[in-house]
């Protein structure tokens, strides 16, 4: 079988500094949620915000005629440059080899929002006037336009598809990039996720299921998964996108590589559209399918990277996901949330959750579930709280679960 590494990363995250600046924030468990800024949020139930500081034009992103593409476009563009320049491949070399999988929640959502509100003069019209609406009105209508743009951006013209499996879908997307090397598909994946859900419209919605936290006079400590004071998550945005290769194809060309994706899998538990059985056992499916799909035993798990929404019913959920599928030995293996510091971007999550494992692999950190003072006694598995952990990591096992019933696992190991 054709094997899949990692060899560049790319992230785009609250609190900035691209990788490094990611990286550094979660080992220090830094958090980087605060009272939003990008709107009024006066009405608001839930007035909190993991918000990325972003100027489009340090990262090379100029205007096009006239406007500029979405925010969610913007961040995979940067993530996925500074993912081709860490790994020093170039697709541009072998386009028809080179594939692109982005994964997204709500795609352009926002900005498609706004430019309804413009064409149709706040909804007065039934007819709306396109010519009021910017040139990039058809990017915001079709979710595929993001890694439709990566593709352009890279000269990529293998397979282009975009996943939207909610908020799994920055593992799905990583998963389907790897299955496309292993198929012989592709030899050079761009894979990953982008999300810029933070607009008035995906605001009052959480509002409305009552899935996010009202901490408002505590916002840098808000997102606290497994805590038994914890009340929901803190909406967050930004991008991660990873170089998936051939594993022949990158020792030949002497790359970095700094893990291996060895297995995927998904699961659906298809029920109810927001409800979560607190046994886990579809995400313990999913899981236990990724591990298999890997060749690995539950015993080779060192680190479990959580899904960590921060909601009551989920984090209960997948602590007991956790339970089934690695057995006693689940209250022995480190399980954090990094969601406790990024806040929690929809389907970009994913991504962070990929990049932080293969940095997690490479420098033999695991980093903390931050603000996890107050022990629930239903969430019982060891959190590794407030403080990095320094251990020799081989495998990481990366859970997702999503609105619809989505229930995602990621494994990575190191390289051999």
């Amino acid at each position: 079988m054709r094997r899949v590494v990692i060899t560049g990363i790319g992230v785009v995250a609250p609190g900035g500094g691209g990788t490094g600046g990611f990286w550094a924030r979660l080992t220090a468990g830094r958090s980087a949620t605060r009272a939003v800024t990008s709107l009024d949020a006066r009405r608001l139930r839930s007035r909190l915000a993991a918000e990325v500081d972003f100027n489009p034009r340090a990262h090379g992103l100029a205007p096009r005629a006239g406007a500029e593409p979405a925010r969610a476009t913007q961040f995979a563009l940067a993530a996925a440059r500074e993912a081709v320049a860490d790994s020093g491949a170039e697709p541009a070399r072998d386009p028809a080899r080179t594939a692109v999988v982005v994964g997204s929640a709500l795609g352009c959502a926002a900005e498609l929002s706004l430019e309804y509100a413009v064409a149709s003069e706040v909804g007065s019209r039934w007819l709306v006037d396109h010519t009021r609406a910017v040139p990039h009105l058809y990017d915001y209508f079709v979710p595929g336009s993001l890694a439709a743009e990566l593709a352009r951006d890279t000269g990529a013209q293998g397979p282009v598809s975009l996943v939207s499996g909610g908020c799994t879908a920055g593992l799905d997307a990583l998963g389907h990039g790897a299955d496309l090397i292993r198929e012989g598909s592709a030899d050079l994946v761009l894979a990953g996720a982008a999300e810029a859900p933070i607009s008035v419209a995906a605001m009052v919605c959480c509002d409305t299921l009552r899935i996010t936290s009202r901490r408002n006079g505590e916002p840098e400590s808000a997102a606290r998964p497994f805590d038994r004071t914890r009340d929901g998550f803190v909406l967050g945005e930004g991008a991660g996108v990873l170089v998936l290769e051939e594993r022949e194809r990158a020792r030949r060309r002497g790359a970095t590589v700094y893990a291996e994706l060895a297995g995927h899998a998904g699961r659906a538990a298809a029920r109810h559209m927001t409800g979560l059985a607190p046994d886990g056992a579809e995400l313990a499916a999913a899981a236990g399918a990724a591990l298999a799909e890997a060749r690995l035993d539950p015993s080779a798990v060192d680190w479990v990277s959580a899904h960590g929404s921060g909601t009551p019913q989920s984090d209960v959920h997948e602590t007991a996901a956790v339970k089934r599928v690695l057995g006693p030995r689940a209250y022995r293996v480190p399980v954090s949330a990094i969601t406790s510091m990024t806040g929690y971007p929809l389907g970009a999550v994913g991504a962070f959750q990929a990049a932080a494992g293969a940095l997690a692999i490479r420098h033999g950190t695991v980093p903390p579930t931050a603000h996890l003072r107050t022990p629930d006694p239903r969430c019982d598995l060891d959190y590794v709280p407030l403080t990095a952990r320094e251990q020799r990591t081989g495998a990481v096992l990366a859970l997702g679960s999503g609105f619809g019933g989505f229930q995602s696992a990621l494994v990575l190991t190191r390289p051999a």
